[in-house]
Protein backbone atom coordinates (compact mmCIF):
# COMPACT_ATOMS: atom_id res chain seq x y z
CA UNK A 1 0.00 0.00 0.00
CA UNK A 2 2.71 2.43 0.96
CA UNK A 3 4.86 1.46 -2.04
CA UNK A 4 1.97 1.80 -4.48
CA UNK A 5 0.99 5.18 -3.04
CA UNK A 6 4.57 6.39 -3.44
CA UNK A 7 4.60 5.25 -7.07
CA UNK A 8 1.30 7.05 -7.74
CA UNK A 9 2.56 10.20 -6.08
CA UNK A 10 5.75 10.06 -8.14
CA UNK A 11 3.89 9.60 -11.43
CA UNK A 12 1.57 12.48 -10.54
CA UNK A 13 4.59 14.65 -9.77
CA UNK A 14 6.23 13.76 -13.11
CA UNK A 15 3.00 14.55 -14.96
CA UNK A 16 2.65 17.92 -13.24
CA UNK A 17 6.32 18.72 -13.90
CA UNK A 18 5.97 17.89 -17.59
CA UNK A 19 2.74 19.86 -17.81
CA UNK A 20 4.47 22.80 -16.15
CA UNK A 21 7.27 22.69 -18.73
CA UNK A 22 4.73 22.62 -21.56
CA UNK A 23 2.72 25.46 -20.09
CA UNK A 24 5.86 27.52 -19.53
CA UNK A 25 7.08 26.92 -23.07
CA UNK A 26 3.63 27.64 -24.47
CA UNK A 27 3.31 30.79 -22.42
CA UNK A 28 6.68 32.06 -23.61
CA UNK A 29 6.04 31.09 -27.22
CA UNK A 30 5.40 34.63 -28.37
CA UNK A 31 8.60 35.97 -26.79
CA UNK A 32 11.01 33.04 -27.14
CA UNK A 33 10.57 31.74 -30.67
CA UNK A 34 13.51 29.61 -31.74
CA UNK A 35 15.12 30.68 -35.00
CA UNK A 36 14.23 28.45 -37.96
CA UNK A 37 16.84 26.04 -39.24
CA UNK A 38 18.41 27.22 -42.49
CA UNK A 39 17.41 25.06 -45.49
CA UNK A 40 21.10 24.40 -46.27
CA UNK A 41 22.24 23.72 -42.70
CA UNK A 42 23.02 20.08 -43.57
CA UNK A 43 25.00 21.01 -46.69
CA UNK A 44 28.56 22.25 -47.07
CA UNK A 45 30.70 23.64 -49.90
CA UNK A 46 34.31 22.59 -50.42
CA UNK A 47 36.81 24.48 -52.59
CA UNK A 48 40.06 23.42 -54.26
CA UNK A 49 42.41 24.50 -57.06
CA UNK A 50 44.22 22.42 -59.66
CA UNK A 51 45.73 25.36 -61.53
CA UNK A 52 47.87 27.38 -59.13
CA UNK A 53 44.78 29.31 -58.01
CA UNK A 54 44.09 30.63 -61.49
CA UNK A 55 40.69 29.06 -60.98
CA UNK A 56 38.85 27.68 -57.96
CA UNK A 57 36.59 24.63 -58.12
CA UNK A 58 33.66 24.14 -55.75
CA UNK A 59 31.46 21.18 -54.86
CA UNK A 60 28.34 21.06 -52.65
CA UNK A 61 27.84 17.93 -50.53
CA UNK A 62 25.89 16.82 -47.46
CA UNK A 63 22.28 15.75 -47.14
CA UNK A 64 18.69 16.84 -47.57
CA UNK A 65 15.64 15.39 -45.83
CA UNK A 66 15.60 12.30 -48.06
CA UNK A 67 18.99 12.05 -49.80
CA UNK A 68 22.70 12.43 -49.19
CA UNK A 69 25.76 12.86 -51.38
CA UNK A 70 27.21 15.61 -53.57
CA UNK A 71 24.72 17.69 -55.52
CA UNK A 72 26.59 20.15 -57.71
CA UNK A 73 29.93 21.58 -58.72
CA UNK A 74 31.44 24.42 -60.71
CA UNK A 75 34.34 26.83 -60.83
CA UNK A 76 35.30 30.44 -60.15
CA UNK A 77 37.68 32.37 -62.39
CA UNK A 78 39.83 32.64 -64.35
CA UNK A 79 42.19 34.76 -62.22
CA UNK A 80 45.82 35.76 -62.44
CA UNK A 81 46.15 34.19 -58.98
CA UNK A 82 43.50 34.08 -56.28
CA UNK A 83 45.17 35.31 -53.10
CA UNK A 84 42.26 35.23 -50.63
CA UNK A 85 38.63 34.09 -50.54
CA UNK A 86 35.79 34.54 -48.09
CA UNK A 87 32.05 33.80 -48.01
CA UNK A 88 29.49 36.38 -46.99
CA UNK A 89 26.64 35.83 -44.54
CA UNK A 90 23.65 33.92 -45.95
CA UNK A 91 20.15 35.29 -46.46
CA UNK A 92 17.14 32.97 -46.65
CA UNK A 93 13.85 33.25 -48.50
CA UNK A 94 11.71 30.13 -48.28
CA UNK A 95 13.82 27.20 -49.46
CA UNK A 96 16.42 29.41 -51.14
CA UNK A 97 19.67 30.53 -49.49
CA UNK A 98 21.78 33.27 -51.07
CA UNK A 99 25.30 34.34 -50.13
CA UNK A 100 28.22 36.07 -51.81
CA UNK A 101 31.70 34.71 -52.42
CA UNK A 102 34.51 37.28 -52.49
CA UNK A 103 37.77 36.45 -54.30
CA UNK A 104 40.85 38.70 -54.38
CA UNK A 105 42.99 38.31 -57.51
CA UNK A 106 46.54 39.48 -56.66
CA UNK A 107 48.02 39.05 -60.14
CA UNK A 108 45.35 40.75 -62.23
CA UNK A 109 45.72 42.87 -65.34
CA UNK A 110 48.23 42.72 -68.18
CA UNK A 111 51.14 43.49 -65.83
CA UNK A 112 50.18 40.80 -63.33
CA UNK A 113 50.69 43.27 -60.48
CA UNK A 114 47.13 44.57 -60.15
CA UNK A 115 44.66 43.58 -57.43
CA UNK A 116 40.99 43.01 -58.19
CA UNK A 117 38.00 41.92 -56.13
CA UNK A 118 35.61 39.44 -57.77
CA UNK A 119 32.11 39.15 -56.27
CA UNK A 120 30.05 36.03 -56.96
CA UNK A 121 26.47 35.30 -55.93
CA UNK A 122 25.83 31.72 -54.80
CA UNK A 123 22.22 30.54 -54.63
CA UNK A 124 21.15 27.19 -53.14
CA UNK A 125 17.56 26.05 -53.68
CA UNK A 126 16.95 23.10 -51.37
CA UNK A 127 14.15 20.56 -51.73
CA UNK A 128 13.55 17.37 -49.76
CA UNK A 129 15.61 15.41 -52.31
CA UNK A 130 18.09 17.82 -53.91
CA UNK A 131 20.07 21.06 -53.74
CA UNK A 132 20.32 23.12 -56.92
CA UNK A 133 23.30 25.48 -56.77
CA UNK A 134 23.90 28.41 -59.11
CA UNK A 135 27.02 30.62 -58.89
CA UNK A 136 27.28 33.77 -61.01
CA UNK A 137 29.83 36.59 -61.21
CA UNK A 138 28.09 39.87 -60.30
CA UNK A 139 30.89 42.45 -59.96
CA UNK A 140 34.59 43.05 -60.45
CA UNK A 141 36.32 45.93 -58.65
CA UNK A 142 39.88 47.13 -59.22
CA UNK A 143 41.55 47.88 -55.87
CA UNK A 144 44.28 50.50 -55.24
CA UNK A 145 46.72 47.86 -54.02
CA UNK A 146 49.91 46.32 -55.40
CA UNK A 147 50.01 42.62 -56.19
CA UNK A 148 52.43 40.44 -58.11
CA UNK A 149 54.14 37.08 -57.94
CA UNK A 150 55.60 37.85 -54.49
CA UNK A 151 52.37 39.27 -53.06
CA UNK A 152 50.69 37.74 -50.02
CA UNK A 153 47.07 38.77 -49.49
CA UNK A 154 45.27 39.27 -46.18
CA UNK A 155 41.49 39.62 -45.88
CA UNK A 156 38.88 39.71 -43.12
CA UNK A 157 35.24 40.72 -43.06
CA UNK A 158 32.26 41.50 -40.91
CA UNK A 159 28.60 41.79 -41.88
CA UNK A 160 29.02 45.09 -43.71
CA UNK A 161 32.64 45.42 -44.82
CA UNK A 162 35.63 43.67 -46.34
CA UNK A 163 39.17 44.59 -45.31
CA UNK A 164 41.86 43.66 -47.84
CA UNK A 165 45.61 44.24 -48.08
CA UNK A 166 48.84 42.83 -49.51
CA UNK A 167 52.39 42.75 -48.26
CA UNK A 168 53.33 44.92 -51.26
CA UNK A 169 51.16 47.89 -50.20
CA UNK A 170 51.53 50.37 -47.30
CA UNK A 171 47.74 50.81 -47.10
CA UNK A 172 44.81 48.42 -46.93
CA UNK A 173 41.30 49.01 -48.26
CA UNK A 174 37.87 48.87 -46.69
CA UNK A 175 35.16 47.75 -49.14
CA UNK A 176 31.52 48.38 -48.24
CA UNK A 177 29.56 45.29 -49.22
CA UNK A 178 26.30 47.08 -50.02
CA UNK A 179 27.71 49.23 -52.83
CA UNK A 180 31.35 48.04 -53.19
CA UNK A 181 32.72 51.53 -52.47
CA UNK A 182 36.44 51.45 -51.64
CA UNK A 183 38.22 53.46 -48.94
CA UNK A 184 41.96 53.30 -48.31
CA UNK A 185 42.87 52.79 -44.65
CA UNK A 186 46.04 52.90 -42.59
CA UNK A 187 49.28 54.33 -43.77
CA UNK A 188 52.29 54.97 -41.52
CA UNK A 189 55.35 57.16 -41.89
CA UNK A 190 57.80 55.88 -42.85
CA UNK A 191 55.67 53.50 -44.99
CA UNK A 192 55.34 49.93 -43.74
CA UNK A 193 53.39 47.30 -45.65
CA UNK A 194 50.40 45.24 -44.49
CA UNK A 195 51.36 41.96 -42.83
CA UNK A 196 48.02 40.62 -41.55
CA UNK A 197 44.31 41.35 -41.25
CA UNK A 198 42.43 39.55 -38.48
CA UNK A 199 38.94 39.67 -36.95
CA UNK A 200 36.97 38.46 -33.94
CA UNK A 201 33.51 36.90 -33.77
CA UNK A 202 31.80 40.25 -33.11
CA UNK A 203 33.05 41.87 -36.29
CA UNK A 204 35.99 43.89 -34.96
CA UNK A 205 38.93 43.92 -37.38
CA UNK A 206 42.65 44.66 -36.94
CA UNK A 207 44.90 45.60 -39.86
CA UNK A 208 48.55 45.07 -38.89
CA UNK A 209 51.49 46.71 -40.64
CA UNK A 210 55.20 45.84 -40.61
CA UNK A 211 56.94 44.15 -37.70
CA UNK A 212 58.81 41.65 -39.87
CA UNK A 213 62.28 40.78 -38.55
CA UNK A 214 61.87 43.25 -35.73
CA UNK A 215 61.09 46.24 -37.95
CA UNK A 216 58.64 49.03 -37.21
CA UNK A 217 55.05 47.94 -36.73
CA UNK A 218 51.63 49.51 -36.34
CA UNK A 219 47.94 48.66 -36.36
CA UNK A 220 44.54 50.15 -37.19
CA UNK A 221 41.34 48.70 -35.70
CA UNK A 222 37.74 48.91 -36.92
CA UNK A 223 34.36 48.19 -35.36
CA UNK A 224 31.45 46.18 -36.80
CA UNK A 225 30.06 49.41 -38.29
CA UNK A 226 33.24 49.99 -40.29
CA UNK A 227 34.32 52.96 -38.18
CA UNK A 228 37.84 53.25 -36.77
CA UNK A 229 38.27 52.11 -33.17
CA UNK A 230 41.92 52.94 -32.62
CA UNK A 231 45.45 52.75 -33.97
CA UNK A 232 49.02 52.89 -32.79
CA UNK A 233 52.37 51.19 -32.75
CA UNK A 234 52.61 47.45 -32.25
CA UNK A 235 51.87 44.23 -34.08
CA UNK A 236 48.39 43.52 -32.73
CA UNK A 237 46.06 40.83 -34.05
CA UNK A 238 42.69 39.27 -33.18
CA UNK A 239 41.27 35.75 -32.77
CA UNK A 240 37.85 34.29 -33.49
CA UNK A 241 35.96 31.15 -32.54
CA UNK A 242 35.90 29.50 -35.98
CA UNK A 243 39.37 29.54 -37.52
CA UNK A 244 42.77 28.97 -35.95
CA UNK A 245 45.21 31.75 -36.82
CA UNK A 246 48.50 30.65 -38.35
CA UNK A 247 51.46 32.59 -36.98
CA UNK A 248 53.65 31.85 -40.02
CA UNK A 249 53.29 35.33 -41.51
CA UNK A 250 52.44 37.22 -38.31
CA UNK A 251 54.97 39.72 -36.98
CA UNK A 252 56.07 39.62 -33.35
CA UNK A 253 56.15 42.41 -30.79
CA UNK A 254 58.73 43.16 -28.10
CA UNK A 255 56.78 45.37 -25.71
CA UNK A 256 53.51 45.38 -23.80
CA UNK A 257 51.29 48.34 -24.75
CA UNK A 258 50.70 49.63 -21.23
CA UNK A 259 50.01 53.10 -22.63
CA UNK A 260 46.76 51.75 -24.12
CA UNK A 261 45.39 50.62 -20.73
CA UNK A 262 43.34 53.76 -20.19
CA UNK A 263 39.64 54.02 -19.26
CA UNK A 264 37.75 57.26 -19.77
CA UNK A 265 34.16 58.42 -19.57
CA UNK A 266 32.16 58.34 -22.77
CA UNK A 267 30.97 61.70 -24.09
CA UNK A 268 27.33 62.46 -23.39
CA UNK A 269 24.92 61.60 -26.18
CA UNK A 270 23.35 64.56 -27.91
Amino acid sequence: MTSRSARCALSTCIFLFAAGIFASAHGQGQDAVLPPTAPDSTLYTSYFSESGYQSISWVVCGSTQQTEGCYGSGSLGPFGRAGALIEGSPSTSGDTVTRHIYVVDIESGASGTGVSLYVYKKTDTVSSTYDTTVVTLTNTVSLPLTGGSEAVCSMAANSGYLFIGTNQSPEAVEVKKSNLSVTQVGGFEPPINVTSITADQYGYVTVTFGGINGGDSGFVQFGPNGQGEGDGGGAWFMLNTMLGLSTTSLPTEDYFPADKLVVKTKPARQ
